[in-house]
């Protein structure tokens, strides 16, 4: 694996405007670097749907198509039909990827459609104002939750990866974090990991990021870094969920 230290190619010159601590942008170039050391810059089309991820399109230097709220996975499925030679990849949040597109991303990968899918999951919904999302946890306060999330009436938190690793198609999946340096490292090589499978024509790749929300969780960047260590990664386990490679190995 490659140290990158400029910045990659298949991100453009514009700067980031995620709020600070946001880690959209850690995820943002670890995608990116992988479409480097691939080499597929030319051959990589990638769809982000409604949320902070619709911005991704101003920051990769690819293709790029705006989906509707959810409804990425759908997307991508028709590109990479309509061009089975191309890369194609989603950028998702979980407001959007386990709340409206629940039976798109379920199905995508029951169908095990040879995409990409990149999960970032922050407990909450980022863009529209902190809204409690699927993936936050019991008792969070939210802005719809403002007396701490009740799993009596709204049940729990989805987990995405356990939930998708039940269905026999999918070929990869695996939650890792962004919360530390090593963490990165290590969500770095599931990245490449997915992309290049994608390349392989090995089917339906998925990688969740554990990240954060400080603007909307009320707590400044550092802190938001604690919080997600204590409080998510123990719901939110980070692992390798599916790998069909190491399978085939044997």
């Amino acid at each position: 694996m490659k140290v990158i230290a400029s910045r990659p190619k298949a991100l453009t010159d514009a700067q980031f405007t995620y709020c600070p601590g946001c880690l959209h942008g850690v995820a943002h170039r670890l995608i990116a670097e992988a479409i480097d050391e691939l080499g597929i810059q030319n051959n990589t089309m990638g769809v982000a749907p409604v949320g902070c991820s619709v911005f991704a399109y101003k920051f990769f230097d690819i293709d790029m198509a705006e989906a509707a709220h959810g409804r990425a996975p759908a997307v991508a499925t028709g590109m990479k039909r309509a061009r089975p030679d191309m890369n194609v990849f989603t950028y998702q949040g979980d407001g959007d990827l386990a709340a409206i597109g629940t039976a798109e991303i379920i199905h995508a990968a029951n169908r095990g459609e040879n995409i990409s899918v990149f999960f970032v999951n922050n407990a909450i919904y980022g863009m529209t104002g902190g809204q409690m999302a699927p993936t936050s946890l019991p008792d969070m306060k939210t802005t719809t939750s403002p007396y701490g999330r009740k799993t009596s009436d709204v049940g729990y938190p989805i987990q995405v990866c356990e939930l998708l690793s039940s269905l026999i198609a999918p070929y990869y999946i695996e939650r890792v974090s962004l919360l530390s340096p090593t963490d990165i490292i290590k969500a770095k090589k599931a990245v490449l990991k997915a992309m290049k499978f994608n390349t392989e024509k090995r089917g339906f790749t998925f990688v969740e990021f554990v990240s954060t929300c400080p603007t909307n969780w009320g707590i400044n960047p550092v802190d938001s870094l604690k919080w997600a260590k204590d409080n998510m990664i123990p719901f939110f386990k980070p692992g390798v969920y599916r790998d069909k490679s190491v399978e085939e190995a044997k």
